[in-house]
Formats: C-alpha cells, sequence, structure tokens
C-alpha cells in the first residue's frame, strides 16, 4: 500500500465516486482547522496564498493558459450551471450530449432548453465511434455539444481532441465534465479546444466535495452572463465601499462571495501529490491495473461492459451468472468499496492499489458465483 494510503479493512474501487484522501491532505485539513482554532484569521494572507498556489497546480493540471483562468466553484452542476444559464443562446438552436449521461450534464440543459426555447438532443454512443455519433447529430443550429470526458456508468472515454477539434472547425461550443478524467489520465483543455471544463475534486482527484475546478477559454468570459454576484467578484473586490460593479476580468468573477479555503487548502495538498507523480505515471499505473482487472475478471467468466480500447480508470463488468445486486453486497460487506452502474458492477482503481488487493476482489467475485 502507497505510504499516503494507509487504509485498513477495505480495497477503494470507487474512485468514480468519491475517492479517499491521502494522508497528507487530511493533515493539511487538520493544520488548518487547529490553526483557526489557535490564532484565528490571523495568518489570512497565507492563507490566500495556498489558494493561489492551488490556482496554478489547477491551471497545469487542465492545460489553462493562466491561473487566472481558474475559478474555484462548489461543485461540477454549479459550473455546467453558470455556462448553461449564461450563454447568449438563440431561440431554436440545440444542444447535443450523449444519453445516458450523469444527471448534472443532462438536467442542466434540460433546463436551459426550457428557459430559452432549444432543442436538447442526446445521443446513443457506440464504442467504436462515439465522436462521430455526436458530431453526426450536430446540425447549422447546434450551439453547443457537452459530453463527459469518460461516461461514469459504462467507462467509455471519448476522443476529445478528436471530437473538440472538428467542433471547433463548425464553430459549436465544446463543454467538457472532466471528472472522471482529470487525476487519472493527462487533460489538456487547449488540445482538445474546449471551451468549458469543470470536474469536482472528490474523485479521482483525492479532494474533498464542496469545490470544483472551472475552466473558460478566456475569450469567452465575457459572453457568459453572470447569474450570481458578491463582493469577491468584482475587479476590486478590495474596496467594500464601491459602487462600481464591474466583474474581475479573471475567473474569479464566477466566484461572487468568500472563497473555500479550507476546500482550496486540501486540494492543494491533494493536487500537490498528483503532481509530483506525474499524471503519465498515474495514468499508467491506472492502466495497468485496469488491465489486470480485466484480464483477471474475463478468465474468471464476466462480461466486461467497458469498451478494452476506450477505456480511462473505470471497469464496469457483469458476472453472467450471479445476481448484480447480491454481488455488490457481497463485495460491500467484505470491504470491497465498489458501485453498481451500466447494468454491472463499477470497479474503478486509483493508482496506489495493490495487485494483491485486486487479486482479493475478484477472488470475492468467484467465491460469490460460488455462493449462488
Amino acid at each position: 500500500m502507497h505510504q499516503e494510503f494507509p487504509q485498513q479493512d477495505i480495497i477503494h474501487l470507487n474512485h468514480a465516486a468519491v475517492g479517499p484522501w491521502p494522508l497528507r491532505t487530511a493533515e493539511a485539513v487538520t493544520a488548518f482547522a487547529r490553526e483557526n482554532a489557535k490564532s484565528g484569521s490571523r495568518n489570512y494572507g497565507a492563507w490566500l496564498q495556498v489558494e493561489a498556489a492551488t490556482r496554478v497546480l489547477a491551471s497545469d493540471l487542465i492545460g489553462a493558459p493562466s491561473p487566472d483562468d481558474i475559478a474555484f466553484v462548489k461543485n461540477t452542476s454549479e459550473a455546467l450551471s453558470i455556462v448553461a444559464f449564461g450563454l447568449p443562446w438563440s431561440s431554436g438552436g440545440n444542444i447535443v450530449i450523449p444519453s445516458g449521461e450523469f444527471p448534472s450534464n443532462r438536467l442542466v440543459w434540460l433546463m436551459a432548453a426550457e428557459r430559452f426555447g432549444l432543442e436538447v438532443r442526446e445521443v446513443d454512443l457506440t464504442d467504436d465511434a462515439p465522436e462521430d455519433a455526436l458530431l453526426a447529430a450536430c446540425d447549422n443550429r447546434t450551439a453547443l455539444v457537452s459530453c463527459s470526458a469518460v461516461q461514469f456508468a459504462t467507462g467509455l472515454r471519448i476522443d476529445l481532441p478528436r471530437l473538440g477539434e472538428a467542433l471547433h472547425r463548425r464553430d459549436i461550443r465544446f463543454c467538457v465534465d472532466a471528472i472522471q478524467q482529470l487525476g487519472a489520465l493527462p487533460f489538456d483543455a487547449q488540445d482538445c479546444h474546449a471551451d468549458f471544463v469543470m470536474a469536482d475534486a472528490h474523485k479521482w482527484l483525492l479532494a474533498p466535495e464542496g469545490i470544483a475546478l472551472f475552466y473558460v477559454r478566456p475569450e469567452l468570459r465575457d459572453r457568459l452572463v453572470l447569474q450570481e454576484f458578491g463582493w469577491h467578484m468584482l475587479a476590486d473586490s478590495g474596496d467594500f465601499s464601491t459602487y462600481d460593479l464591474t466583474p474581475a476580468p479573471s475567473a474569479r468573477r464566477f466566484e461572487p462571495g468568500s472563497p473555500n479555503l479550507l476546500g482550496t487548502h486540501a486540494l492543494h495538498a491533494s493536487l500537490s501529490l498528483l503532481m509530483e507523480m506525474g499524471l503519465e505515471s498515474i495514468g499508467a499505473e491506472i492502466t495497468a491495473r485496469w488491465q489486470y482487472l480485466y484480464e483477471g475478471l474475463t478468465a474468471r467468466g464476466c462480461t466486461i461492459i467497458t469498451p478494452p480500447e476506450r477505456h480511462a480508470g473505470i471497469l464496469t463488468f457483469r458476472q453472467t451468472q450471479s445476481d448484480t445486486d447480491g454481488l455488490l453486497e457481497h463485495l460491500q460487506q467484505a470491504g470491497v468499496l465498489c458501485a453498481k452502474r451500466g447494468g454491472g458492477i463499477r470497479f474503478s482503481p486509483h493508482f496506489y492499489l495493490s495487485f494483491e488487493d485486486l487479486d482479493t476482489a475478484m477472488d470475492l467475485v468467484t467465491e460469490y458465483s460460488k455462493i449462488e
């Protein structure tokens, strides 16, 4: 077990849901709390320096041109809502999304469509050519395509650079929910021509719930009509007597109120681990574990739902002779954290899990089939 993850009595195969914190993150939160209890806000300036350093790490992670392009919001849903209700829509236009998206990336567009007179086109994705399926649904009235980088249920990974380049040529906005890729595989907003990228911190980023990264292509920041307002989003946020309503030129304009400094301290610690490891190295480690599970579960007679050539960190499988609900309960009772998704069981291992732990989880799958 990696020294940052001294987990006992569990095998955490649920990073696509809520991941554990590394020790350094728990220690950063504890230190922040103790400092606050002892000294109050005496060191507030130092706290803001941690927030600024976290923005640098986040911009490197996403591939943003500058830390000023990163906003810290509460969650992916809030970031999607900023886009959906901030863009200047034309009535009669359409938005294209994959069918089976996580509700955050479906409901927000349905609500925006109702308010602005839009059509939402939901597209069934094929394993071989999901990008072609999405592009085929676009026409000269398509204003935006929004999709997850990796589908939460099946684990299907979208070729973002290919899709983004095609949309860029057609002048169609591209919104990427990167929650199932950031922290698991390298990501580059510029390479995939993303206009908007958002991701909660509590999955593969190994940080707490309640804080998320939000990137908007700099040329589009002014085009998003702001829906939330407060002192912190103003250009001169330090002048508490001002009546000047000019928003900050940076992505801080999407942060209306007081910053989540506890969240940024935790996120800074988690991102520092990921960046020290390197996303290329982490991606290789996750891929090795995914392949190990794929080969082991296949040998045990399981059907793999996740496309082998299109995976990231998620592996969804079905034990054809077993009741899925019963298998999930069997695994959970034995301390294997996982989820029921996409018609099967979803395993999502991070870089630090040992192959012995993976063997234990797979043996439990075999054990349950014999019990039945």
